[in-house]
């Protein structure tokens, strides 16, 4: 089967302009719309990130403590696309945090890259300075190209998460009776960077459809959501 990077190209060769992740924030009321290409242009400038700033290499591992947003989405794209394993282990080898992790990542900044996102629209900065050694996701991101080719690039048996190969990802489905088909829209407030919510993103790009992913979910907004999104299938 196919790695995640071979995956994301077939879908940009395929249909580059569809929605591919849709954002919502419920508290702020932001949102966010990245198509196929926006996509991939964010996961490249993420890969470029995480191995010419955080000098990681493929079979290393990743925290992504981040909350259910689309910048999650673009780190687990750009983690596999390096060929690194997403995991939970509280010893990883670099970590990718908001502003609610900071006080138990900072510390450890001496001894791992810690890359921190501010979570505020567009990806922006920290509007303060950050603790020392903690590198601002919102200004390093920006100086990597939008394209990147691994050189020692993953296979499907390479790690993608504690238990999953890229080939594994395949096989998981969103969740138990889904109804999402080829192409739909699946709604989700699921987190895509924790076990049980990889398939929100997984499952949605495997099948040439897309994720809208809320944040802070209001549950009498979510049906006009849905309604709003033309989403085809909750999660």
């Amino acid at each position: 089967m196919p790695t995640f990077a071979e995956t994301l190209g077939a879908q940009l060769r395929r249909d580059p302009g569809r929605p591919l992740v849709t954002f919502y924030d419920h508290a702020t009321d932001e949102r966010v719309e990245l198509s196929v290409t926006t996509y991939a242009n964010w996961v490249a400038k993420a890969s470029g990130l995480l191995v010419d700033v955080a000098d990681l290499e493929r079979g290393m591992s990743l925290r992504i403590d981040l909350p259910p947003h689309w910048l999650s989405t673009v780190f687990l794209g750009a983690a596999w696309t390096v060929g690194l394993r997403v995991t939970t282990s509280d010893e990883p080898d670099a970590v990718v945090c908001g502003p609610d992790g900071l006080d138990t990542w900072s510390p450890r900044a001496s001894a791992l890259p810690v890359l921190a996102c501010s979570l505020r629209p567009l990806g922006v900065r920290f509007a303060e300075p950050l603790p020392p050694g903690v590198l601002d996701v919102g200004v390093e991101i920006w100086s990597q190209p939008d394209g990147f080719t691994a050189w020692d690039p993953p296979t499907g048996d390479d790690l993608a998460t504690d238990t999953l190969t890229q080939d594994g990802l395949h096989d998981l489905t969103a969740a138990v009776g889904s109804a999402l088909t080829d192409g739909g829209r699946l709604l989700s407030v699921a987190d895509p960077a924790s076990p049980p919510g990889t398939a929100t993103l997984t499952e949605p790009l495997r099948r040439g459809g897309s994720l809208v992913l809320v944040r802070n979910p209001d549950p009498d907004r979510l049906d006009d959501v849905f309604d709003a999104e033309r989403a085809t299938a909750r999660a």
